[in-house]
């Protein structure tokens, strides 16, 4: 592997490990600044706020990196995440985080040039293997960041942020030095208009046939913001949990996610179709659901983690299956569309479910996982109606 991929695969990891490793200390963290009891709500917002950020300003940063060259964007974002843990670090008050947030997704937005980046060294033959690793990559950060958030932040509240500042710091450096930029920068002016993150969707109600299977990829990823909004909150108040134990059932949850998508898909395919494939992954989330809601000590939280890697395996099927519902020329657009629904679910869902949680905390924390399974059923009659092959050719 040459270096400039090392970089960029490093600087992908980073990204990963900055969203996980808030996760298990954001809780004690906010009740640090603001000494309110109920910190639900202000989790909700910050999550949102990530979330919006990065749909805002990563076909910003894209644009960008075509106009001024990959290298400056990269440089400038990954300095921008240092700064931001730094300050994250050291934020006295809530309005700091709120800005430090904010800068977290900003910067994180870079994997739209993480991504035109590899694609401007890689030749066509080698671009599959090498977003594998990119996809690989990310996992592997987004695993260890909880639990290393967890461990630290049991030593010192604020010392994962001091760590991942470091880290992105050293990125810094070694993109320096070592990453050389990927193209010849464009002289064409950017066309504002395509920097509207809500473009995209306009395509798809044109084509109501399409609706479904966006909504499904709407539903399904709104769920899936639940787990990085109440899971920490949820392991202390039912099982006072510290930072290690949330981070590494975390960890533990996103390695059987993992390992489910890599390799029982194509398997589940053969003995059960796409469809009930799809429903077996919806299935076994709410079956898993149903048990955290009702579970009474934390061993039980590690014990259905099998039932959680069910969960896995409808979503590689569901992206297989959108790709058939339009012709090649219009992939690109159709993807722009699922991956602007997924960004509106990462902002819209964890505001509901914090604000849920909010409210069900005191009388009976595990409900907020029954609102999920609610939500999640949302999608089953739309799976069962949804058509495998497209309706026409001219879609």
């Amino acid at each position: 592997m040459n270096k400039p991929l090392v970089v960029i695969f490093t600087a992908i990891g980073l990204d990963a490990v900055g969203i996980g490793l808030i996760f298990p200390i954001l809780p004690r963290l906010i009740e640090t600044v603001t000494h309110a009891r109920n910190v639900a709500p202000y989790i909700g917002v910050l999550t949102a706020l990530y979330a919006a950020m990065q749909f805002i300003f990563a076909p910003v940063l894209g644009a960008l990196s075509d106009r001024l060259g990959r290298r400056p964007v990269l440089l400038i974002s990954l300095a921008g995440a240092a700064i931001n843990y730094i300050l994250m670090a050291f934020a006295p008050n809530l309005w700091l985080l709120f800005i430090g947030r904010a800068i977290a997704g900003l910067t994180s937005a870079n994997i739209a040039v993480a991504t035109a980046y590899i694609t401007d060294i890689s030749p066509q033959d080698t671009r599959a293997k090498r977003f594998g690793l990119f996809n690989a990559m990310f996992g592997i950060g987004f695993i260890l960041g909880p639990v290393l958030g967890g461990v630290l932040g049991d030593y010192w509240l604020r010392l994962p942020f001091i760590a991942a500042a470091l880290l992105n710091a050293g990125n810094l450096l070694l993109a320096w030095f070592v990453l050389p930029e990927s193209r010849t920068p464009s002289r064409e002016k950017i066309d504002l208009a395509a920097l509207n993150p809500l473009r995209p969707l306009r395509w798809v109600f044109a084509m109501n046939n399409l609706m479904p299977i966006v909504t499904i990829f709407f539903v399904l990823s709104a769920t899936g913001e639940v787990y990085g909004v109440c899971w920490a909150l949820w392991g202390n108040d039912v099982f006072r949990w510290n930072g290690l134990w949330v981070g590494l059932s975390l960890g533990a949850f996103g390695v059987c996610q993992a390992l489910a998508q890599a390799f029982l898909p194509g398997p589940a395919v053969k003995w059960l179709g796409e469809r009930w494939t799809i429903l077996t992954g919806i299935a076994g989330a709410c079956l898993a659901l149903v048990v955290m809601a009702f579970a009474t000590h934390g061993w039980m939280v590690f014990a259905i983690m099998p039932v959680f890697a069910l969960a896995g395996i409808g979503t590689p099927v569901l992206q297989s299956l959108a790709t058939r519902l339009v012709d090649d020329s219009r992939q690109g657009q159709f993807q722009g569309v699922l991956a602007s629904a997924v960004s509106l679910a990462s902002i819209i869902g964890p505001l509901v479910f914090s604000t849920f949680y909010f409210v069900v905390r005191a009388h009976w924390p595990g409900a907020i996982w029954l609102s999920a399974v609610l939500v999640n059923a949302i999608a089953i009659p739309l799976v069962l109606r949804q058509r495998l092959q497209p309706e026409s050719k001219t879609l």
